[in-house]
């Protein structure tokens, strides 16, 4: 039986890329998303690849939460990429509950409500972000570099309280993505490392790759994945 993956926050970047890779390396995936279209169209270019099921939901209130649970059985896996950015600073502060909810709240809730839809040896991957983590400090991201600041520290956090439960907990970092994702073309003609911008590929490949029996021996870490242009 195959190991299954839940992927919260489903664009047609990350999100699609990396459920593509998990595919490939012979997973099943779950997608969620408030788009149905766009979950649609997803599974339909990804069927052929795996087994691929798809729930419209906005995880942003619990009972949204509930009822993908009741819809996902056991699951091996959670990545959490809900997403969002804007540019402000602390003399014109944006939506600043946005980010707060997306990248500290809402994940907090959906891994809450899921640890008991963890089989054994699972794993919990959130996306934070490759210069908050090695630089610290952005001019006009007051509301991003905290919220993904915080996510980060969240990794080390939960890593902690889950270890005893066998449930390992990672993270990426990211640089600038770029484009959307189409399966199969040749991603790595259209970057070079240390440029500040990559693909979608080149995060959900490592992404991927976290999910599977070779990196169980990672854990309360986020891996920066920028082509090293942010270190």
């Amino acid at each position: 039986m195959n190991k299954k993956i839940l992927i919260i926050g489903v664009s047609k970047g990350f999100g699609y890329a990396l459920a593509y890779f998990l595919l490939k390396r012979n997973f099943d995936v779950v997608l969620v998303s408030r788009n149905r279209l766009k979950l649609e169209e997803i599974k339909a270019k990804l069927s052929k690849y795996g087994n691929i099921e798809i729930i419209d939901a906005d995880v942003g209130s619990r009972e949204a939460i509930k009822y993908v649970k009741e819809k996902i059985g056991n699951i091996d896996g959670i990545a959490i990429s809900i997403g969002g950015y804007f540019e402000d600073n602390i003399y014109n502060i944006g939506n600043i509950d946005e980010l707060i909810n997306n990248n500290i709240k809402y994940p907090i809730y959906i891994i809450n409500e899921l640890l008991d839809s963890l089989r054994n040896n699972s794993t919990i991957l959130l996306v934070s972000n490759s210069y908050i983590l090695n630089r610290g400090k952005i001019k006009e991201n007051l509301s991003y570099s905290i919220s993904k600041a915080a996510n980060a520290k969240l990794v080390d956090i939960l890593s902690s309280e889950l270890i005893d439960k066998n449930i390992r907990v990672v993270g990426i970092a990211p640089g600038t993505m770029e484009g959307d994702f189409e399966p199969e073309r040749d991603y790595k003609k259209l970057r070079k490392i240390g440029e500040p911008r990559g693909t979608p590929e080149d995060i959900a490949v490592v992404a991927s790759w976290l999910f599977t029996e070779e990196a169980e021996w990672i854990n309360g870490v986020v891996i920066p994945v920028d082509g090293g242009y942010n270190q």
